[in-house]
């Protein structure tokens, strides 16, 4: 059966607005894993169902079942285009997941220098901990990521 959700993964836009025409709510509601159709659309690289859904008024921090944001999935994927455009139509750039990571952590962490730059660039906090009272530094530092290291120096100057 097709759904909101599926059509958001395959990029098929005309379905999308089918769904959000019969309930407007669809677009931010979750599938059964807790994903919404925004963080679908930008985890997928759909960036007209991304326009089609902000120009709707999606829930741009809407979160996922770990309280991921669909920021933190551009970051995560390395779309820059997607991060310039959530941060464009009002995403929090320093919402924190459920275990207090903020987009900037998922770009210290898997080592996203050009995400760091983008992020501090817009006023990412680098000073927030997440719940073990780690900063996007520390996690740069565990994983080894050294360039990360030096974009987050480099930012903060």
């Amino acid at each position: 059966m097709a759904d909101i959700f599926n059509a958001t993964r395959e990029g098929d836009l005309e379905s999308v607005k089918m769904f959000y025409q019969k309930d407007p709510g669809a677009i931010n509601q979750a599938d059964p894993r807790g994903y919404t159709p925004l963080i679908l659309a930008v985890y997928n690289d759909q960036i007209e169902i991304v326009n089609y859904l902000i120009e709707n008024n999606v829930e741009i921090d809407g979160k996922d079942g770990s309280g991921n944001t669909a920021l933190m999935g551009a970051v995560f994927k390395e779309y820059p285009a997607l991060v310039m455009k959530l941060l464009a139509s009002g995403a929090n750039i320093n919402e924190q997941n459920y275990t207090g990571a903020t987009a900037l952590t998922f770009a210290a962490t898997f080592g996203k220098p050009q995400m760091v730059h983008v992020l501090m660039e817009r006023g990412a906090d680098a000073t927030i901990k997440d719940s073990r009272g780690l900063s996007p530094l520390d996690h740069a530092r565990m994983q080894g990521n050294t360039s990360v290291e030096e974009a987050l120096k480099v930012s903060k100057r």
